[in-house]
């Protein structure tokens, strides 16, 4: 059999190359060929004209929108999240086998169709959840490069110029200075440089988050209403909730408005005048008139919160954001306290700094944790763990919680919980020490330029140690535990491969 298959993650990053190599391994271990197209954040290499016409099968393990999802229309579909093709490629193999034989199986058009056998049911694809979800995190997945860009610049320009950068006059320095020549002997300069080109490109955030949810939902013709209503929200300070609700109002429309039955002479200009014309104007309208003010409203009341968080309410959101961060390192619940933090960044208020440094800090704990047990205790660790323990040193500074994944699904009862406590310590300690982040990725490589960097490392460092500590703990606990009696099939988990066959076949 011959699969294509598309990985997708968020950022781009770990999960949608994790997730290739998992499903070339299950196929390969399947006796299929498999061709994996990874849409990551350093581009992809499209699936070929040949390459596609020869499948028998279509893969997608994606959490967001796939893009030209048309080239794969005539072929049988699997389309699960990410994680599920990391941590189940062998399942999704087989489920494809299925599906694959049941479309060869049919009869030629305009023959009869055959029965359906009872209680059969058609494969289920993504439920409304997970629609909704994958529109969201295309446009957060499109908005995380700006950030990274812009925050790193605004960082680098109160390095080399002070925080005076941003004082408020009848304008801000950096735009004085700016304004008045630029001067190459003048480090300040240059800062101000740094800072301006940052600003410009944090401008983008909110009409880029709505543009790529309103593409994601309803391709290109959707684009134009949704940056145009995100533009608004900035324009209206509806900020970053005003840009969620400018591209979910976007995309839906143009949904709707794609399904119209128009005269053949309007089809052909349907997607590129009438719809973009029609949506854009029905979108703003709703931005500027009804909806753009009382969000203002909700994202001013929003950020003085995060400006008057201090004592225990800091600390308790921390300790809140580490659980979260840790609990499944990139599914949902990690991308849900990620995407809450990234949204602040928008505001630059000093509450969504501190955040957006404990959620890095506490991101980095799971595979550091990992690598550092797997160095304390080797011997509670396989072979293939410890390999994978000397990778996520790397994988844990460059803040990529998913180098814990191995560990959490070979052991999640022991592993899970322990990293949760060890990032729960992080954040709350992050917010109690006040570091302070503008960047949304990169680890110890960004420390340069935060807030308190040592106050970040010290809750790094304490709540790896605490994680570490536990896991080995629970791990020595339960191998020392004496072992109930079993039927001779019943083998413990650290017997070895030898053993586990005479077992099978005593059995």
């Amino acid at each position: 059999m011959k699969i294509v298959a598309v990985t997708a993650c968020p950022t781009g990053i770990a999960h949608t190359y994790m997730a290739a190599e998992a499903l070339e391994a299950a196929a390969e271990e399947s006796g299929h060929t498999i061709a994996v197209e990874t849409q990551g954040s350093a581009g992809s290499t499209p699936l070929t004209a040949e390459q596609l016409a020869e499948a028998d099968v279509a893969i997608f393990a994606a959490d967001v929108e796939v893009r030209d999802k048309g080239r794969f229309a005539h072929l049988p579909l699997v389309s699960v999240g990410v994680k599920k093709a990391i941590s189940g490629g062998d399942l999704l193999v087989a489920q494809a086998e299925e599906l694959a034989a049941a479309a060869s199986a049919r009869p030629p058009a305009g023959s009869a169709p055959a029965a359906v056998p009872t209680g059969a049911k058609a494969p289920a694809g993504p439920g409304a959840a997970s629609k909704v979800r994958a529109w969201l995190m295309t446009g957060v997945s499109h908005v995380i490069p700006f950030v990274a860009a812009g925050g790193l610049l605004i960082a680098l320009g109160f390095a080399l110029a002070g925080y005076q950068i941003n004082l408020p006059d009848d304008s801000p320095l950096y735009e004085q200075m700016l304004s008045g020549g630029f001067d190459a002997g003048s480090v300040t300069a240059w800062g101000a440089l740094a800072f301006g080109i940052g600003t410009a490109a944090f401008n983008f955030l909110v009409p880029v988050l709505a543009g790529y949810i309103a593409y994601a939902m309803a391709d290109r013709p959707a684009l134009v209403p949704g940056f145009v209503g995100g533009a608004i929200a900035v324009t209206t300070h509806a900020g970053f909730l005003g840009g969620l609700v400018a591209g979910f109002v976007a995309g839906g429309l143009v949904m709707w408005m794609r399904t119209w039955r128009v005269p053949r002479a309007l089809a052909g200009i349907m997607p590129v005048l009438v719809i973009p014309l029609l949506s854009t104007a029905a979108v703003g309208l709703l931005m500027y008139v009804v909806v753009g003010r009382p969000i203002a409203a909700i994202t001013e009341g929003l950020t003085n919160w995060l400006n008057g968080l201090s004592g225990t309410n800091a600390v308790l959101l921390g300790l809140l954001l580490g659980l979260m961060m840790c609990f499944d390192m990139g599914g949902p619940v990690n991308k849900a306290a990620y995407t809450f933090a990234v949204a602040g960044l928008s505001t630059g208020s000093g509450g969504a700094l501190t955040i957006m440094a404990a959620v890095m800090a506490a991101g980095m704990v799971p595979p550091l944790a990992m690598a550092l047990a797997t160095v304390v205790r080797k011997s509670l660790f396989s072979d293939v763990e410890r390999e994978n323990g000397r990778a996520a040193w790397l994988l844990g500074a460059s803040f990529i919680s998913e180098g814990a994944i191995p560990f959490a699904a070979a052991d999640p009862f022991r592993v899970i919980p322990s990293i949760m406590v060890g990032g729960a310590v992080t954040g709350a300690l992050s917010m109690t020490l006040g570091a302070t982040l503008r960047a949304p990725h990169g680890g110890v490589f960004v420390v340069p330029l935060m807030g308190n960097p040592l106050g970040f490392l010290v809750a790094v460092v304490a709540g790896t140690l605490v994680a570490t500590a536990l896991v080995v703990a629970l791990k020595t606990f339960a191998r020392r535990r004496p072992a109930t009696p079993a039927a001779p099939a019943d083998i413990s988990a650290t017997a070895s491969a030898t053993e586990r066959e005479t077992a099978g076949a005593t059995a």
